[in-house]
């Protein structure tokens, strides 16, 4: 009968466990004993794998390599390969990497003791980086300049695209270089492009933008840049003035245009001949955002009524331009004036008119007039004043208020009369028999008026005055049966018409009922009535 050994029958779980432990132990290790080397290699260029741990005594050992579990290189093969080649040391020499040689690489030894048994001794894992190539950079719309340089214009809508080549993969970032900015960053990302736009750009928009490739594997990094500027033209127009040179017939012409980037090309011409002045781009700079042009110009090339135009170009397109009428001087002021001998007085003429600008000066014949205890000359412009002190008979003349622009020279003659005290006299007293007279002549032409029925009737009613009861009274013929009783009929003219009869009533201090009363009773006629009414008849009577 056999014995019982429980650690020998197989069926024991316990030898089963023993084992499993055992195996794990001896695959740990012999993991640990191949210890795996990382190399990464750029796409093109050459790399060698380390063949480590083989025996010291090198003459008497073999080599080959395995690639994922094939033999791609052998020893003093007996077709040489350039691209794959073992060195005396054991290491692999792989010449121009290629995608295709990424992979486990394994070195194996045999000795001439066990040449039956192949050792192994590195295992190389090999990583190809390809890139970043073939970078790509666009800013649009953008104008290249001649050195390079973008610009683009105020507020347009700017689109930035950039793209490269890498493997296995890359990191792409936009950057801006510009101390106006406080995060350069603009926009990052691990795709083979990337981009962004800015909307109505604006001049602290402007900088060094750089797009930059990154591979992850190898870390190899390529920038590619531009610089991007944001150009805009002032928004106001250029200003043109002028300014009197040292000579009469020299003006300095003077225009700006400020508040534009980059600064403009100003010129200056005459509208009508369209000729052109002088030309920009810039005389005095006073910084990098204005212009200054001027120009010194003299009268042989200038017109009078001419429009004179500074116009201001920008590289955006933008025109603007400002323009001035020239004007050759025109004083103006009293010709003719009289002062007392002894007084003093004042000259005056004024000058409005003149562009650009004239000079003004006070002459007597040839000689210009400066300030003297006789003579004080003021400027208030545009009046010009000349005031005499203590003026005589030897201050009468001519004066000419002379005015001088690079156009011309105008003057106005102002002729000064000096009188004496006596005379001034005599013309008193005849301005006060002219008043006199002037007088006398309204009041007679009043009482004249006052007076014009009594001058109408004739002096034969200027009893009149004397005695106001009288009232003259006309009578139609036809009435006379009226009177028949109380008055003589008068006979009828010899030419057929029909007499009237005058009858004049003298009124008392009674009243006109009481006298009429009175004649009534009497049935007469008052004998001054009678009288008037015979004058009348034989056409003697006042009418």
């Amino acid at each position: 009968m056999l014995s019982h050994n429980p650690m020998g029958h197989p069926d024991n779980p316990i030898m089963t466990i023993a084992a499993i432990i055992l195996y794990l132990l001896l695959l740990s290790h012999q993991t640990v004993s191949e210890e795996q080397v990382y190399v990464i290699g750029e796409k093109g260029e050459n790399t060698t794998l380390q063949c480590l741990d083989h025996p010291v005594n090198m003459s008497s050992v073999l080599f080959h390599w395995k690639k994922d579990g094939a033999v791609v290189a052998t020893q003093n093969p007996s077709n040489p390969s350039e691209h794959l080649s073992i060195l005396n040391n054991g290491s692999l020499r792989i010449s121009g990497l290629l995608y295709i040689d990424e992979g486990l690489y394994t070195c194996e030894c045999q000795t001439s003791n066990h040449s039956s048994s192949w050792q192994t001794h590195s295992n190389v894992q090999l990583k190809i980086a390809g890139g970043p190539t073939n970078i790509s950079l666009d800013i649009s719309p953008a104008t290249l300049l001649k050195n390079g340089t973008l610009y683009v214009n105020k507020s347009a809508d700017v689109h930035f695209f950039c793209s490269s080549e890498s493997y296995p993969s890359q990191n792409l970032t936009w950057t801006v270089e510009n101390l106006a900015q406080d995060n350069p960053d603009r926009a990052s990302g691990n795709k083979s492009a990337l981009e962004f736009s800015i909307s109505e750009i604006q001049p602290q928009d402007q900088g060094t933008y750089t797009c930059t490739s990154q591979n992850t594997l190898s870390m190899t990094t390529v920038n590619k840049s531009k610089e991007l500027l944001v150009y805009y033209a002032p928004e106001r127009h250029p200003e043109c003035s002028w300014e009197v040179g040292n000579e009469p017939s020299d003006v300095l012409f003077i225009c700006t245009w400020y508040g534009g980037y980059p600064v403009p090309i100003l010129h200056w011409h005459e509208v009508y001949e369209k000729s052109v002045i002088a030309k920009g781009p810039t005389i005095n700079f006073t910084s990098k955002e204005t212009e200054r042009l001027e120009i010194l110009v003299n009268r042989h090339i200038l017109h009078d009524k001419e429009e004179v135009k500074c116009t201001g170009l920008h590289v955006t397109g933008v025109e603007k331009s400002c323009s001035f009428n020239l004007e050759i001087p025109f004083p103006s002021g009293n010709p003719l004036v009289t002062a007392l001998e002894g007084s003093t007085i004042t000259l005056s003429c004024s000058e409005t008119n003149a562009l650009p600008p004239a000079k003004t000066v006070w002459k007597k014949m040839d000689d210009v007039i400066n300030n003297t205890m006789k003579y004080i000359v003021s400027e208030k412009i545009p009046i010009y004043e000349l005031t005499i002190v203590n003026v005589t008979k030897d201050d009468a003349g001519i004066y000419y208020c002379y005015s001088e622009n690079p156009l011309g020279a105008r003057e106005l003659e102002v002729i000064l009369n000096v009188k004496t005290s006596a005379g001034n006299g005599g013309a008193v007293v005849g301005v006060f028999i002219s008043i006199l007279v002037m007088m006398t002549g309204i009041v007679v032409g009043v009482t004249v008026y006052s007076k014009r029925d009594r001058i109408c009737i004739g002096l034969g009613f200027s009893h009149l005055d004397d005695d106001r009861g009288d009232i003259l009274s006309l009578v139609d013929s036809d009435e006379e049966e009226i009177f028949s009783d109380s008055a003589q009929q008068l006979p009828p003219l010899t030419n057929g018409h029909v007499t009237t009869l005058v009858e004049i009533h003298r009124i008392p201090s009674i009243s006109h009922e009481e006298n009429a009363d009175r004649t009534e009773h009497t049935g007469q006629a008052h004998p001054d009535q009678t009288e008037a009414a015979h004058q009348l008849a034989d056409g003697q009577g006042p009418l």
